[in-house]
């Protein structure tokens, strides 16, 4: 015999509870012998309660039970309940000229859902000529007295089921009511929470069923709960103790009470999707699985008690106190553990439980808060547990360090005696964000990394092409799935939780909202996105400020505006501070030299104490073609300013290059990855601009270019024979001390040196140090365009986004 249990969701009005008489019809016709337990039809049972409360508190309860009564009887003809809702009408008025109820009542009434749902699927089931018998439970199981959550009889119960299966059984479908029973005096009582599953697991111990099949609305048991965790996956099969430590740590299809039945004879359990029959389900049986995490366990309806006190430290029985103190009035701790205060304990309780916890333990340690050694009895209401199942302490540092890097701290964890499970506490306005955390890092899917782009322009807008064309194949081969989930402006942003498309641009134009970089930050923490980063491809000043607030709120920075490295020192070191204390990294490699490894050469360079004696160069991909060009062709200087406009070298002003500040900063961001502290102010600039022309609108500068020729023939010509012209960046001096020497400024080199072999717009580097003495480390490539800068930021993003993962 098999044991089906339909949930309350399968029987709700509509499709479900047909779908359960066509499941019931397809087993008879397959020959299946079937005794089918059920529970309150959809959302019965806390009807029932709000109902009750109502009365109690003298409220007008009557609208609410008309329309439960017209629920129930919706779709159905010739279906009579008038006996049951005799019976809740007196309970209902009863209580309401009391003003209260007792547990005992509260049972009777709570007990009219189940009989309800089997009285309906009785009479359903034989309107299509299928021999079924309404079974109500309190005449089989029996129980002690505790109303509200009874212990049964075994050897008692067992009895009854026994002698009832032998009088119908054979080709009739006993249809029997979960959850509710009754005690000696045949008084109600109900089994608790998860009573209609345990119903079902006794009766399928008592029958030495061949499986228990447990139908819900979903495909089994998840590696987390898919409704927090959309990457989710299934799992085939689990054995009875992995079963049975889920179970403890809370989640909602299993108890550990019904478990232990099907443990004793060996019977397994499926559980299936009524909605989904296609699906075979989670078999959890006897067999031992592969070793390793299995799954993501939540309670959510906790609190976190923390006793703290200078006086606790090192002190016997503390511990022993708690527990005994609160297990003299059954209230259950499920975590213990060291608090938030090295001089404290922490430990979890139900939440409706937390106020009765406080006060017990109050007394308690009355005479210890006299003596000042307890000084605190706190209670955190808004907290969650959740359990990795499955999780060995070797490894646990994995998931540990992904919630830290997002800023999820733990108030408190500990781990099972057997070190196989893993429990934490968490705010519950984390619990979403640390969820999907934990199960990308230990479940080895694709890490997902929630991207927000400011500035689409030239290099913002390859940027967003070259990663949605690319994004694929990086989660095929990286297993790290890049979502763009924000694109704006300098005035409105395009928000998509789970990623932006090919029509961006129109979206944004259509759909964009005017926004502050706040809308952002609180878009990012209301969807719970994880692995934060926030691309600034802007040029603003202006934008270089969100920066501290990004970092604070979980983000990790990418840059290719060189701004924000090259404001004042005092800010350059609060952005380092800012960063460290929120464990976030800035990366901003393409500052200096577009796409080329530079800045990540001088930092290994540095950190590894290489004494860096001097850096100089051509830092300008603009420039370098300019001068480039002039040095090597019989051309004015004013048409090969035209050409590098035309070409898009230079930006729309071309003042902005020849004003050599580009490559001041550039050459200062250098100076501060090298722990100098010098300021803007202090590099020396050769600007190439004439002062007559640096002032006034772009268009009357480029009206007067030809007033540059004059001015730039003259250089070349006084050149020594076979020199070319370079506009270079030089740092140099004692680097050792506080501050370096910079320079920016045109000069005429050898065109056989490094420098003057330079080709079209390639920037080049010479990195000389105490170790290499008069040879130079060398970097050259392309230092310009939007495709190469936009490569380069996108290395950033995935160098962050490997982070950890290996």
């Amino acid at each position: 015999m098999k044991i089906l249990k339909f949930g309350g969701k399968s029987l709700a009005n509509g499709k479900a509870i047909g779908t359960v008489v066509d499941i019931i019809d397809d087993n008879i016709k397959r020959g299946e012998k079937i005794a089918v337990v059920l529970s309150a039809r959809g959302n019965t049972t806390n009807e029932l309660e709000e109902i009750l409360e109502k009365a109690s508190k003298n409220e007008d309860y009557k609208e609410q039970f008309a329309a439960f009564k017209r629920y129930q009887l919706e779709d159905f003809k010739g279906i009579n309940f008038d006996k049951e809702y005799e019976t809740l009408d007196k309970l209902f008025e009863g209580v309401s000229l009391l003003g209260d109820y007792s547990k005992r009542i509260k049972d009777q009434v709570l007990s009219h859902g189940e009989v309800i749902s089997a009285k309906l699927l009785t009479q359903l089931l034989q309107e299509k000529n299928i021999k079924a018998h309404f079974t109500d439970s309190r005449t089989l199981i029996k129980t002690d007295g505790e109303f509200g959550n009874a212990q049964p009889l075994d050897k008692l119960s067992k009895e009854n089921v026994i002698k009832h299966f032998e009088r119908y059984n054979g080709a009739t479908v006993n249809v029997i009511t979960g959850f509710i029973a009754s005690n000696t005096k045949d008084e109600t009582t109900t089994l608790g929470r998860n009573g209609s599953n345990y119903t079902a697991s006794l009766l399928a111990n008592y029958l030495e069923a061949e499986e228990l099949q447990n139908f819900t609305h979903v495909d089994g048991i998840y590696t987390a709960n898919p409704d927090l965790v959309p990457e989710a996956k299934k799992i085939e099969k689990l054995s009875f103790k992995e079963a049975n430590e889920l179970a403890y740590f809370g989640t909602n299809i299993l108890h550990a009470k019904t478990i232990i039945p099907l443990i004793e004879k060996n019977i397994p359990l499926r559980i299936l999707n009524t909605f989904n029959q296609n699906d075979n389900g989670t078999l959890i049986t006897s067999e031992t699985s592969e070793k390793g995490i299995k799954s993501l366990s939540v309670l959510e309806d906790v609190a976190l008690i923390n006793l703290e006190g200078r006086g606790l430290l090192g002190k016997v029985g503390v511990d022993a106190r708690i527990f005994r103190a609160l297990a003299h009035k059954n209230i259950s701790v499920s975590i213990i553990s060291q608090g938030s205060s090295e001089r404290g304990i922490g430990f979890i309780v139900q939440a409706d439980k937390a106020n009765e916890a406080k006060s017990i333990l109050e007394l308690e340690f009355e005479a210890d808060f006299y003596q000042q050694d307890v000084s605190t009895i706190a209670i955190e209401n808004e907290v969650s547990v959740i359990s990795i199942i499955g999780q060995d302490l070797s490894t646990f540092h994995k998931p540990y360090n992904a919630l830290i890097k997002n800023q999820v701290i733990p108030l408190l964890f500990n781990n099972t005696v057997s070190g196989k499970s893993v429990s934490l506490v968490v705010r519950k306005i984390q619990l979403h964000k640390a969820l999907n955390v934990i199960h990308g890092e230990i479940f080895e899917i694709s890490k997902k990394i929630n991207i927000a782009i400011f500035g689409h322009g030239l290099v913002g807008g390859t940027l967003i092409d070259q990663i949605l064309q690319t994004a694929e194949e990086i989660e095929k081969r990286k297993k790290i799935k890049l979502n763009i989930f924000a694109v704006a402006n300098s005035r409105k942003v395009l928000l998509h939780k789970n990623g932006i498309d090919l029509n961006w641009k129109a979206e944004l134009e259509k759909e964009g909202n005017v926004y502050m970089v706040n809308d952002v930050i609180k878009f990012a923490n209301k969807c719970h996105l994880e692995n934060l980063i926030a691309i600034d491809n802007t040029a603003s000043k202006e934008f270089t400020r969100n920066y501290l607030g990004l970092v604070e709120n979980g983000f990790d920075l990418v840059s290719s505006n060189k701004i924000a490295n090259t404001l004042s020192f005092d800010f350059y070191k609060e952005l380092r501070t800012t960063l460290e204390n929120n464990q976030k990294h800035y990366l901003y490699e393409t500052n200096v030299g577009a796409g080329l490894p530079l800045i990540d050469t001088i930092k290994l360079l540095h950190l590894s104490g290489e004494n860096i004696t001097r850096i100089k160069g051509v830092f300008s991909g603009s420039l370098s073609y300019l001068f480039n060009t002039f040095s090597s062709e019989g051309r004015l200087f004013s048409e090969v300013l035209h050409e590098a406009i035309n070409k898009g070298f230079t930006e729309p002003d071309p003042r902005e290059d020849l004003c050599g500040n580009d490559v001041g900063r550039k050459l200062l961001i250098l100076a501060r990855e090298l722990d100098l502290s010098n300021e803007f102010e202090d590099i020396n600039i050769d600007n190439l601009i004439p002062e007559n022309l640096r002032e006034g609108e772009v268009v009357s500068f480029l009206e007067r270019i030809r007033e540059l020729d004059l001015v730039y023939q003259k250089v070349k010509e006084t050149q020594e024979p076979d020199h070319v012209l370079r506009y270079i960046g030089d740092l140099w001096g004692d680097l050792s001390q506080e501050k370096g020497n910079l320079d920016v400024k045109l000069v005429s080199v050898p065109r056989s040196s490094a420098l003057g072999q330079v080709k079209g717009s390639d920037s080049i580097f010479e990195i000389y140090t105490e170790s290499y003495g008069d040879q130079p480390i060398v970097i050259q490539g392309a230092g310009a365009g939007a495709a190469v800068t936009a490569r380069g930021v996108f290395g950033d993003i995935l160098r962050l986004a490997e982070k950890g993962n290996h």
